[in-house]
């Protein structure tokens, strides 16, 4: 382009709140952050085709080629910079603004000048803190183009500009959290905080970790109350905050809280329950007592809650609830197997199992100790770590005879829907045994989550998204919830809600592979490839394998073939056959080559590639085999030939 000629370009003003002001008090922090903020902003100009045409202190002047990148950068700038601020301390944390306006520049030397620069420039100042505003011109082009809302400021005077200038603001996904009012704290909203452990012996913390599961389980069978899952809770185990700051963070207008003294076969065991807006307290108790009496223990507290909060017990909750194994030892046992349920990874799984299985040697017809342990196994199957038919039945035999000695165990039905869903097919019956499971504890956020997923893979997208947002007020400090509540919304096409709700879940985990996993599938189905590939690159250099069918897939989608053959080729080497071939599947059909796509998804389905089933009717990777023939069959062989979306 010619020196001076004049053209059509969004120019974007970045600039950080308080700089001067800070300089003035330190200098050398200012200086540091400036120098933070140009690493946090410069690859994401470069990712939504950003000219930098200068920075003036602590400023940024970009130039685009048109406005949709321009405010796509502005709110990758923000979200970037809400991320890096998550881990930093107040003093270190960047606060921006951003102004975008489109409009006529002329180039000199490099730099460009104009009324829309000028433009730009004064409409910065009018965003609040992590804020982007725009112009009439800019919002013209966004429009029904944009993920996010944006909402109209009305009409601003602008130093230099004649006329007043039509101000839009885009609409954080984060906003309703200042915006909204402080919600009411409801009573019949319960946490049971993590009991703290007196034990002299440092080994007997799973006593107090199994306490608490076994109360968060008991306070579950009353009317009426909805308890905060565990995930959750365990994120105040040893950290020192005051009630009514747990309380405002989980909405939970009651607390239970306590420790818990192991000595031998004495016990020790302080509880109380808490009122979180004015901490005072509504009931309190210790109880000195042998192991033995434990049970007694959990049976007093769940009835002391109950009358303190007025509520009743569910249908045949009482004989639950004093249902105990007559061995002592072997509950020991299942607590120390509970223990390492919680924890990740092979060598956790066959610990729990061990606890598990002397447990049942104690006490042979055990029910809860045989559904967790059938459910250990089945997760060293599904994992990978053992021959998963082998695996399977086992789980299976065990679930079946747990439920022959207690029907009301809503962990063992909750494992039946699952290898009745993913494995069987047998979607009748995993609905059944789901409905059940959450019938018998409506707090059973494992149980509502996975429900949540069965009923999107079916396309009842309604249903699921009702059960994923019990899942959220169940256990709102849990990355994965929101993942999960991501893809359910994604599948149903809402996509500014799907991305609001996996950036919500990578600010409590931002370093959530499966977070930047499905945050990247929602950028591929949205159209934005290259933010896509991004995302699902940083997953993969986080958790290596896994994520590499979904790059593989959006490198043919963004049309990096070589690339994408590449990965073909790395797949092929891997271990876990099931879902390796799926994932050959998916990028072999983005790739256009049908026939082979079709080959490796009935080779996935002879290796029974579970996880994947029931999705696949509405696979986006496969839309383009859905009119095949072969696709047809395997989707009738499957049983998936009456769904469809909602």
């Amino acid at each position: 382009m010619t020196e001076g000629e004049r053209r059509l370009a969004a120019i974007m003003f970045t600039d950080m709140v308080g700089y001067t002001a800070l300089g003035q008090r330190n200098e050398s922090l200012s200086l540091a952050l400036v120098e933070k903020q140009r690493k946090v902003i410069r690859p994401i100009l470069v990712r939504h085709n950003g000219r930098e045409v200068k920075t003036i202190g602590d400023a940024f002047l970009v130039e685009f080629p048109n406005a949709l990148d321009a405010v796509r950068c502005a709110y990758d700038i923000q979200r970037a910079v809400r991320e890096f601020n998550i881990s930093m301390p107040p003093e270190q944390r960047l606060h921006l603004r951003i102004g975008v306006h489109d409009g006529d520049v002329v180039e000199s030397s490099g730099d460009i000048f104009g009324d829309a620069v000028n433009v730009a420039s004064r409409i910065e100042p009018l965003a609040e803190d992590g804020g982007v505003c725009l112009t009439q011109e800019v919002y013209n082009h966004v429009r029904n183009k944009f993920e996010l809302p944006v909402s109209k400021v009305g009409p601003k005077t602008l130093k230099n500009v004649a006329e007043p200038v039509e101000v839009y603001k885009v609409v954080m996904p984060w906003e309703k959290e200042h915006s909204e009012p402080t919600p009411q704290l409801d009573p019949k909203r319960v946490a049971v905080l993590p009991f703290v452990s007196m034990s002299p012996d440092p080994n007997d913390e799973y006593f107090a970790d199994g306490l608490t599961d076994e109360l968060i389980t008991k306070m579950s069978l009353l009317k009426g109350l909805e308890v905060i899952a565990r995930t959750s809770v365990m994120n105040y185990k040893k950290k020192e905050k005051n009630v009514s700051q747990i309380g405002k963070e989980l909405n939970v207008g009651t607390l239970l809280e306590g420790s818990v003294r192991k000595a031998g076969n004495r016990i020790r065991v302080s509880a109380q329950l808490i009122n979180a807006s004015t901490e005072a307290h509504l009931w309190a108790e210790n109880y000195d007592k042998v192991l033995d009496d434990i049970f007694e223990v959990q049976s007093s507290v769940a009835e002391n809650v109950a009358n303190a909060l007025k509520l009743k017990l569910l249908d045949n909750a009482k004989e639950r609830i004093e249902r105990r194994p007559r061995n002592p030892e072997a509950y020991v046992e299942y607590l120390k197997g509970l223990f390492f349920t919680h924890k990740s990874g092979e060598e956790s799984a066959r610990k729990a199992i061990r606890h598990f299985e002397r447990a049942l040697e104690l006490e042979p017809n055990y029910p809860e100790a045989l559904a967790l342990a059938g459910g250990a196994y089945g997760g060293l199957g599904l994992m990978g770590y053992a021959p998963l038919e082998e695996m399977y039945a086992k789980c299976k035999e065990m679930n079946s005879k747990a439920l022959e000695l207690d029907d009301t165990i809503p962990e063992a039905h909750y494992i039946m829907a699952l290898w009745a869903y993913y494995a069987d097919g047998n979607w009748a019956k995993a609905e059944a045994e789901y409905k059940r499971a959450i019938e018998l504890n409506p707090n059973y956020v494992d149980a509502v989550d996975d429900y949540a997923v069965f009923l999107d893979c079916l396309g009842r997208n309604d249903e699921s998204m009702l059960e994923i947002e019990k899942c959220l007020k169940l256990d709102p400090l849990k990355a994965a919830s929101y993942i999960t509540a991501g893809a359910i919304y994604g599948h149903a096409r809402r996509f500014s809600e799907a991305l609001e709700l996996f950036h919500k879940a990578l600010e409590l985990d931002p370093d959530s592979a499966a977070g930047h996993t499905n945050l990247g599938i929602a950028y591929i189905l949205m159209g934005r490839t290259e933010d896509g590939v991004r995302e699902l690159e940083k997953a993969m250099s986080m958790r290596g394998t896994l994520p590499k069918g979904n790059l593989g897939y959006a490198y043919a989608v963004a049309g990096r073939r070589e690339d994408a053959l590449r990965l073909l080729e790395e797949i092929k080497a891997e271990p876990h056959v099931g879902q390796r071939s799926y994932a050959l599947a998916c990028i072999y059909a983005a790739l256009g080559e049908k026939a082979k796509a079709l080959d490796w998804l009935e080779k996935a389905y002879e290796e029974r590639a579970i996880f994947v089933w029931p999705m696949l009717p509405f696979e986006p990777a496969l839309a383009s085999l859905r009119e095949e023939q072969r696709f047809k069959e395997l989707v009738k062989k499957l049983g998936l030939d009456g769904y469809q979306r909602s």
